[in-house]
This record gives structure tokens, C-alpha cells and sequence, in this order.
């Protein structure tokens, strides 16, 4: 399965890692793994895996909070494995984006089932978006104008993909916000108007444009 991409796993629990890396390479799976959150950032940042098994409880931060980070600008499907077992435990795992929960302790074979189903949900995720001139990799976070790299960080790749989406929708400020910086506008739009400034920029000599719409927000369109 190396050929087709690894499984992160993030924990801090050293019996936990040992088994479930023992368990999932017996089934052929091509893992990386990762103690703390700031391993698992520096791994994503060498190549994005196919799907994610993340702890909540980490010794430099939460889980949940890193899941909506994450969510901000990759789909990767993610399990939470955590001791964290109550009703309202589950439903803040998946409200903050999780696709599957699973508490401590476990049974193995439901485990692997769980991350098989996982996969097979990172297959029908789309690794490219094209839309005329732009092609976006959802997977590099990179975005192509003509094939060159427009060489846009993160938080202007997400605008971009968001406005690809939504074609021809106008958007107001605060869900624009929302969905890129993932939190509440709170009235302040310079961060917006900022990372649209730059975004319209690099996609000079494309055939889209960011259209201001007065008190209704933005729409990307063909011009």
C-alpha cells in the first residue's frame, strides 16, 4: 500500500502505538507515526497521508483543535481514538470535523474495520479541482494557473478553493471568514480584504475575477 499513499497515526501512548502499528502492518498498511502534534504537522508538511488516526489528549495540545485546523484547508479523513468515550465527547469529535470515533479501550477488529472504511473514504475525496486556467492539489495545497504554480500559502489556497466552489455564489465577509480562518469574523474584514488583494494579483491573466458585491460580500466569477 506504500505506492498508494501512508496512515498517520498520532499518539502519545507508547503500548497503544506499538499494537495498533503491529496490527495495521500485518495488513500491509504504510504508516508514519507521530508522538506529539508538532510531529504530526512536520510529517503532513513532507506529504500529505491518505487518512489519520489522532489521539485527543496530547502532551502539546488537543486533538479537537488540531482536527479544525486541519480542516481549514485539507478533507484528509481522520478516526479519533481516545479515551474520551461519553455521548457528548463523540459528538464534539465529529462537530469538530472528525469522520469516524472510536473510545479506549477497543476491540482490535472493529479497529481495523474502521480504518479500512476510512481509506476507502480518502479514495473518493478529490485530489484535484480544475476550474478553466486554475487546477488546484488538494493534497500539496497547490495551486496552478496554466500549469505554473501561483505559489499561494495556506490561508490563500483555502480562499481560492472556497471561491472555486462556490462559482458565481456571492459570499458574505463573515462566512468567507469563517470558513477560511475557521472562527468568527467579529467585524474586523482586513485580513480578508488583505489576502484578497494578493490572491487577485497572482491570478492576473486568468479568465476569473473577485467581484466585490456592496453590503453582500464576494463573488468569483469568469469574466
Amino acid at each position: 500500500m506504500s505506492n498508494q499513499g501512508y496512515l498517520l497515526l498520532v499518539e502519545d501512548n507508547i503500548n497503544v502505538q506499538s499494537n495498533n502499528k503491529k496490527i495495521l502492518e500485518r495488513r500491509g498498511y504504510a504508516l508514519r507515526q507521530a508522538m506529539t502534534l508538532a510531529e504530526a504537522r512536520g510529517i503532513i508538511a513532507e506529504e500529505t497521508p491518505r487518512a489519520i488516526v489522532l489521539d485527543i489528549m496530547l502532551p502539546d495540545g488537543s486533538g479537537l483543535d488540531f482536527l479544525q485546523e486541519l480542516r481549514r484547508s485539507m478533507a484528509i479523513p481522520v478516526l479519533l481514538l481516545t479515551a474520551l468515550g461519553t455521548p457528548k465527547d463523540i459528538i464534539m469529535g465529529l462537530e469538530a470535523g472528525g469522520d469516524d470515533y472510536l473510545p479506549k479501550p477497543y476491540d482490535l477488529d472493529v479497529f481495523l474495520a474502521k480504518v479500512a472504511a476510512l481509506l476507502r473514504r480518502s479514495a473518493i475525496i478529490p485530489a484535484t479541482i480544475r476550474a478553466g486556467s486554475l487546477t488546484l492539489d488538494t493534497a500539496s495545497l497547490t495551486a496552478y494557473l496554466n500549469d505554473k504554480d501561483l505559489l499561494l500559502p495556506q490561508k490563500e489556497f483555502a480562499l481560492l478553493q472556497l471561491f472555486i466552489q462556490n462559482e458565481g455564489k456571492t459570499m458574505s465577509a463573515e462566512y468567507i471568514y469563517e470558513k477560511v480562518w475557521g472562527q468568527n469574523m467579529a467585524g474586523d474584514e482586513n485580513a480578508i480584504k488583505v489576502a484578497l488583494s494578493r490572491l487577485r494579483t497572482k491570478l492576473k491573466g486568468s479568465e476569473f475575477a473577485v467581484i466585490a458585491v456592496r453590503s453582500e460580500g464576494y463573488c468569483f466569477e469568469r469574466v
